[in-house]
């Protein structure tokens, strides 16, 4: 029970983190779109998803390996070694990154970002410390800190959402949003650099151990990058196609049916450790009982949640932006919402593959889906507009969904509550009759409707035990 109840207690721990982080980008919303200019708006969304892009692939997979190989190290000299030739290996990549991506300023800011130099120059220093801080979060993921990896996390959405909101709202539009964005991650990797060397001090890597990181970690290059392209390639597609202001119609409804992967998030990034653990313990029961619960809990806040905000796009976007923006892209939410359902039980199911060390295998299926979502694009943008790229999104989750399904339960099967998800499906179809009675409009009306939906999902599903009292026993006594 001891060992659940710390896996609850860490879930429940980044959960809380995730959900506090996704409330910062909600907060941000209201005060971007309704005060830069819609093109500055699409500029903004082209910096996020540039974010998501370069380290991807800078970060050559290594803190995939940084999990796997120095989760169980005890001696300081090891994790020295290793984590400061990770740490090196990162640095001299995201140098030789971020200049060349400085130098080219003028041809990227051309194509991507409505011919503003100034954006890119910055975004390229921003590039080199987030591959850095990158690589900081995991040594306190690695060694399951996770109270200290919380908290630095929250201190960084909270500076985020302070500094790019005093920048915006003092006139100085998406320059003054970038420069936020770089102060509050230079702080941020101030405070961890100095925790880390208090932890382990300092000391010049050998690289011993390199060549096993990498034939580790470099395979999960292309899976990483192409999950990118699922994720996010479509901002930069439609921003080619149709032009920056329609990336910015876009990307709220996206960034609405997407919050649900905050759900997934806090699983993502405990279970490798934890199933690294019970696996080479030859735990494979608690492994499997890890697996069982953690998509239970996951889908019990996720399909209700995914009906939710398909019928509560429209009212949530007029209030969080524009009625421009809400007219034009609420439909985006619902195709959103359904797939990161999808995307959320692959990140569960496919760390069975990991686990097993597969990474090849992700990362063919990251590439099948990458040229899927990419090609669907090119295909359907120019007739389907933006909502053409949302069904490309749709349609590539379920890929992943499907095929790392089928490879994960080659190497290990868990059961899946069948019985549970169709019981969730129809309290959440229930819930949705009262979002369609309702018809809310308004902050008030809409957080009442959240409230009711809530009581209403949560008594059905009760009732039809969905969840037993034995769950509800376990869980309480988890924590």
């Amino acid at each position: 029970m001891s060992d659940y109840r710390l896996f609850a207690q860490r879930i429940g721990l980044i959960g809380i983190t995730n959900i506090l982080v996704n409330l910062s980008g909600i907060i941000l919303l209201p005060i971007l779109t309704k005060t830069l200019s819609i093109e500055e708006y699409g500029i903004w969304a082209q910096i996020i998803v540039t974010i998501g892009l370069i380290p991807s692939v800078i970060l050559l997979g290594l803190p995939y390996a940084m999990v796997r190989f120095l989760a169980g190290a005890k001696r300081r000299e090891e994790i020295q070694e290793g984590y400061y030739s990770i740490y090196a290996i990162v640095l001299c990549a995201s140098l030789v990154v971020s200049l060349v991506l400085f130098s080219s300023s003028r041809v990227i800011a051309e194509i991507l970002f409505d011919d503003n130099q100034t954006i890119v120059r910055i975004l390229s220093i921003i590039l080199f410390i987030e591959c850095l801080n990158s690589i900081q979060f995991n040594f306190f993921r690695t060694f399951q800190q996770m109270k200290k990896y919380a908290s630095f996390v929250f201190i960084q959405a909270c500076l985020n959402v302070i500094l790019v909101a005093y920048f915006v709202l003092s006139s100085y539009g998406i320059i003054g949003a970038a420069i936020g964005i770089l102060i509050t991650r230079s702080l941020v990797f101030l405070i961890m650099s100095s925790f880390i060397v208090a932890e382990i001090s300092v000391k010049i890597p050998r690289f011993t151990n390199m060549k096993d990181y990498l034939a580790f970690g470099l395979p999960t290059v292309p899976g990483s990058l192409s999950s990118w392209v699922v994720n996010s390639s479509d901002r930069y597609v439609i921003g080619i196609l149709l032009g920056t202001a329609f990336v910015g119609y876009y990307s709220p409804g996206y960034t609405l049916g997407n919050i649900l992967q905050m759900f997934a998030a806090p699983l993502g990034l405990i279970l490798p450790a934890i199933l690294s653990k019970l696996y080479d313990d030859c735990k494979i029961e608690d492994a499997r009982m890890v697996l069982k619960f953690s998509l239970k809990y996951f889908l019990l806040l996720a399909i209700p949640a995914s009906f939710g905000l398909s019928f509560l796009s429209k009212p949530l976007l007029m209030i969080l932006s524009t009625s421009e923006i809400a007219s034009e892209g609420y439909l985006i939410t619902p195709f959103m919402a359904v797939g990161a359902v999808f995307f959320g039980v692959s990140v569960i199911v496919n760390q069975i593959i990991v686990l097993v060390k597969k990474t090849k295998i992700m990362g063919y299926i990251y590439i099948l889906a990458a040229i899927l979502n990419f090609g669907l694009n090119l295909a359907l943008i120019p007739y389907q507009g933006i909502i053409g790229a949302a069904i490309a999104s749709l349609v590539a989750y379920l890929f992943i969904f499907v095929v790392g399904m089928y490879y994960s339960f080659k190497y290990l099967r868990f059961e899946i509550d069948i019985r549970f998800i169709m019981k969730s499906i129809f309290a959440s179809i229930a819930m949705s009759l009262v979002i369609l009675t309702r018809g809310p409009e308004g902050v008030s009306n809409v957080l009442i409707t959240i409230c009711v939906c809530s009581v209403v999902y949560s008594a059905i599903l009760l009732l039809l035990k969905g969840v037993t009292r034995e769950e509800l026993a376990f869980f309480k006594n988890l924590f």
